[in-house]
């Protein structure tokens, strides 16, 4: 016990002395119960032979003061547990070597493994982190959202096409390698202050550098738009530009100019704010619509919509003849005319354009034959395959996605599929209108 003592993360020294030799305590000691503030203290052999003082009597009862016990392992003292501590603020988390050098009573690989199991990986303390993480949002959770800015930049090379794009942005210099009025410091180069300036002279070279302060100022203000927006990284911003249906991209590019005005959180949200409103006019027109036809129930609608499709599809037919006729002359048209009557009459949307006399040919239908994953596919969900060109492995994968955030989400808009699936937002649009029209997935 005196030897585990020495160990102790609390120096002696630090301790109050023993009351009646003025010596440093050493564990375990002894402390008075009924004496008291300040606490009485007194070694082992001052308490065995009955030391009294004041009001202090030997047969006070006392505590005995010692950390001569387990606290997460049978094996380690609560000294050594305090010991451990010391030893790895002292030395560094992972010199596991000089720590048991310091401790004196551990090996390096129990002080490892003791330290891993009980103060890292202890679930104990990761539920108590989590709820005092939890505690901490649910106090900000009235506050205002904070604005982080965008992503780092991409780093190209000098004088590539990115490089290009960025207008000769340096992510590691956060500058241009031409600066917005980049010329402005030529009107200092010759300014110099002397001694015999007169005052006027002296005040003309003054008003020239507040000049020089006021361009830089202007200077930093772009760039400082140019950085909240997220502007630097165009091709990302354009890719989140066009998620927008075409009438909300149009108000993107009106709006454009006031965001620096307003901050960017202020935009963004007026921009969804307005895509959400187009999205409930469109559907306000569609029920409209149905109400016009003397629907009343949307399970009608679905009847609607059907025998709607239907006759637009008997519509196409009907001028079979005069397309015919117009391609007639070329044998490529009139193949691919004919595929795209056999989509029509599948019942998916016609994916090859007709070709014209410019010599341009669409890519032809993805052979599947021996590709993974086309016994789980349907016949129409392999012509869609064949036609959007997609292999079947990536088509279930995305099916799914989609699938999983309809249940979460209870329905769902273009807009999130296209977040959901990085790839061509045709082929996002041709997956989602499918899944729509086969009864998968709802629109929100």
């Amino acid at each position: 016990v005196y030897l585990l003592a020495s160990f102790s993360n609390c120096d002696p020294s630090d301790k109050p002395p023993c009351r009646g030799c003025s010596s440093y305590l050493m564990e375990p000691y002894i402390k008075c119960a009924e004496c008291g503030p300040p606490p009485f203290l007194l070694c082992l052999q001052c308490f065995t032979r009955g030391f009294e003082y004041k009001k202090h009597q030997s047969d006070h009862t006392y505590e005995i003061m010692t950390s001569d016990f387990p606290v997460l392992d049978p094996s380690w003292t609560a000294q050594e547990e305090m010991a451990l501590l010391e030893a790895v603020m002292d030395c560094g988390f992972g010199n596991w070597q000089d720590v048991a050098n310091q401790m004196c009573t551990k090996s390096k690989e129990e002080c490892e493994k003791h330290y891993m199991k009980h103060f890292i990986n202890n679930p104990l303390f990761a539920s108590t982190l989590l709820n005092l993480k939890q505690a901490e949002e649910a106090k900000t959770a009235d506050t205002a959202i904070p604005f982080h800015s965008t992503d780092d930049p991409p780093r190209p090379t000098f004088d590539s096409l990115l490089s290009r794009d960025m207008a000769g942005y340096m992510p590691a210099r956060a500058d241009f390698i031409e600066e917005f009025d980049n010329y402005a410091e030529w009107d200092l180069r010759d300014i110099d202050f002397v001694e015999d300036d007169s005052d006027i002279l002296h005040a003309l070279k003054m008003a020239v550098v507040d000049i020089y302060h006021s361009r830089l100022k202007e200077r930093q203000r772009r760039k400082k738009i140019i950085r909240d927006h997220g502007l630097i990284n165009l091709r990302k911003f354009q890719l989140m530009e066009r998620r927008y249906p075409k009438e909300v991209q149009d108000l993107y590019e009106t709006m454009r100019r006031f965001a620096r005005i307003v901050g960017p959180v202020e935009h963004d949200k007026f921009i969804e704010s307005h895509a959400l409103e187009f999205e409930l006019r469109r559907e306000i027109k569609r029920l409209q619509e149905y109400r016009t036809a003397g629907i009343t129930n949307f399970c009608s609608a679905r009847t609607y919509d059907h025998l709607k499709k239907t006759r637009e599809e008997e519509r196409l037919k009907r001028t079979m003849l005069s397309e015919v006729l117009q391609y007639i002359q070329d044998s490529s048209a009139c193949q691919q005319w004919l595929r795209r009557q056999a989509d029509i009459d599948s019942g998916l949307s016609p994916s090859i354009p007709l070709a014209s006399n410019s010599g341009r040919r669409s890519a032809p239908p993805l052979n599947l034959t021996g590709l993974p994953g086309t016994e789980k596919l349907n016949e129409k969900e392999k012509e869609l395959c064949q036609m959007v060109r997609l292999v079947p492995g990536a088509y279930l994968e995305y099916k799914s996605a989609l699938l999983n955030e309809c249940n979460k989400q209870g329905g769902l808009r273009l807009a999130q599929a296209r977040a959901l699936i990085k790839i061509d937002v045709n082929k996002t649009r041709k997956i989602y209108d499918f899944l729509i029209r086969e009864g998968y997935i709802t629109k929100a």
